[in-house]
């Protein structure tokens, strides 16, 4: 295999990775820095023809049995992947920061989870993957459970944390014993070819049992989505994509596990910690640059303190330094291009037909930044629930400023969207935030903090921000199997 080049300058056109070659493909894309909209670099855009090969490729491995049924060999190579991934470390976190705008720091902590949380995963497949359950049901009558990998689970990820989410698949469908083929996005072509180049470099991983290719249209994805060879799908990304991917496997009733939008309520009651609260509530509206599905954008407050926390925190947001995603100074980086920024803002010019803008942030079209996708984060006072601003997921550094009387209003308030992925709660009772915890139609619930994952507890969500399954923690494997169940009469009377 040759090494494909990964300086900050053009790199050769990155490539797909399928059945153990690298594989190019005749239609070239541009990838582009969101800092300084300058090309830098090129990209081979896959589409059905390198679906359709991957598919094959993940099948026959499949069907090789080697993989699905040697737990160590599974263990070994998920271990190997994570050591490429975390000898590349310092490149991939540079290009990702690069091609997708996250400041640097992000994108170090982005790789460094990726190792976390497959590691994780190579444990969990020595621990549980093939265990099932059995039991002695009368003298004569013996039953036992077995799990088994569904087969070829299809990978279809953003580009907001391409590596980690991608990891986040991989990781528990490779330890269920799965076949994988890697659907990745053309906004972070460079940055998936180094992601390859990490499972490459695997000693021991059988051809074709991991496949990637990049694209920047759909049609590969929807052949995924669509395929008989195709077992299980997992996709982070949108609701409205979620919807479709539904409907177009509906005919064959395929397993999937989809992780979708979130409209994060962030709660401040009467007795929260401003000090520490506020600075909280910045990060997670400008986190990754406002580009995440737990991106906290709206901002409910009791009234008691809603005075200092509208002052304190509009202060603070219009204080937010955008820069370019390499500068350590840079607080928040541009959006993933300038469509998507001119996007936002247009979305927030709508949302002034009801809302009161209390620092209206904005495209920044002046100096040295404007040539990049940057967007000064806003804040808008809303009181109606049914508007736009309120219901929709924004992807871009934009909050609502919610007032209400009572923890039974918070919680009304926090409910009143179809998304169910985070809520977070600010109090110094933490039995009180447990009580209204409860309450909430959400998959997670964070307590005087934000945007806490581990990889050895569950991410989902309720409502339209998941079809129910789980990603991470010991629940993830399941994901990727099915249950064979065995009865036996242990004692045969002639």
């Amino acid at each position: 295999m040759t090494a494909i080049e990964t300086t900050a300058g053009p790199a050769v056109p990155a490539r797909h990775w399928i059945n153990a070659e690298w594989t190019e493909s005749a239609v070239t894309g541009q990838s582009v820095n969101p800092s300084t909209g300058e090309v830098v670099g090129e990209f081979r855009d896959g589409g059905d023809d390198e679906a359709t090969a991957a598919i094959a490729a993940a099948g026959a491995a499949f069907a090789a049995q080697e993989w699905s049924r040697d737990v160590n060999l599974r263990a070994r190579a998920i271990s190997q992947i994570a050591d490429g991934i975390e000898a590349r470390s310092g490149e991939l976190a540079s290009r990702l920061s690069q091609e997708n705008g996250k400041l640097l720091w992000q994108a170090v902590f982005e790789v460094d989870t990726a190792v976390q949380w497959l590691r994780y995963n190579a444990a969990a497949c020595l621990i549980s993957s093939d265990i099932g359950r059995h039991a002695d049901i009368t003298t004569d009558v013996h039953f036992r459970s077995s799990p088994e990998p569904l087969g070829v689970a299809g990978i279809i990820t953003p580009w907001n944390a391409p590596i980690t989410l991608t990891a986040r698949a991989l990781g528990p469908a490779l330890a269920a014993g799965c076949t994988a083929v890697i659907k990745m996005p053309a906004q972070t072509a460079l940055t998936n070819t180094l992601f390859a180049e990490a499972v490459a470099q695997s000693s021991i991983l059988p051809a074709g049992v991991v496949n990637i290719f990049t694209e920047s249209g759909s049609s590969g994805a929807e052949l995924m989505v669509s395929s008989p060879e195709v077992a299980v799908i997992s996709y982070t990304g949108s609701t409205s994509v979620g919807r479709k991917i539904v409907e177009a496997s509906a005919p064959r009733l395929k397993r999937l596990n989809l992780e979708l939008g979130g409209k994060t309520p962030l709660i401040l009651l009467d007795d929260a910690d401003l000090d520490a609260a506020i600075p909280i509530v910045v990060s997670a509206a400008t986190m990754l640059n406002g580009q995440f599905c737990v991106t906290g954008s709206r901002v409910l407050v009791h009234r008691a303190i809603a005075d200092e926390v509208r002052t304190r925190l509009s202060a603070a947001l219009a204080a937010v330094q955008p820069g370019p995603s390499d500068d350590p100074a840079s607080q928040i980086g541009p959006l993933i291009d300038r469509a998507s920024a001119v996007r936002v803002d247009q979305l927030v010019d709508a949302a002034l037909a009801h809302a009161v803008p209390l620092v209206r942030g904005g495209l920044v079209t002046e100096g040295p930044l404007a040539a990049g996708a940057f967007y000064r984060p806003t804040l808008l006072e809303v009181e109606r629930l049914d508007i736009p601003v309120v219901q929709e997921e924004i992807f871009g550094p934009v909050q609502t400023f919610e007032v209400f009387d009572s923890d039974a209003e918070a919680i009304h308030r926090a409910d009143a969207t179809e998304y169910g992925l985070g809520a977070a709660i600010f109090t110094r009772n933490s039995g009180r935030a447990r009580a209204i915890g409860r309450e909430l139609q959400t998959a997670g619930v964070w307590i005087n903090t934000w945007g806490l994952l581990n990889e050895k507890f569950e991410q989902g969500g309720y409502k339209a921000s998941s079809n129910g399954g789980f990603l991470c923690g010991p629940r993830a494997l399941e994901q990727f199997q099915q249950i064979k169940v065995y009865g036996e009469v242990t004692s045969v009377q002639r």
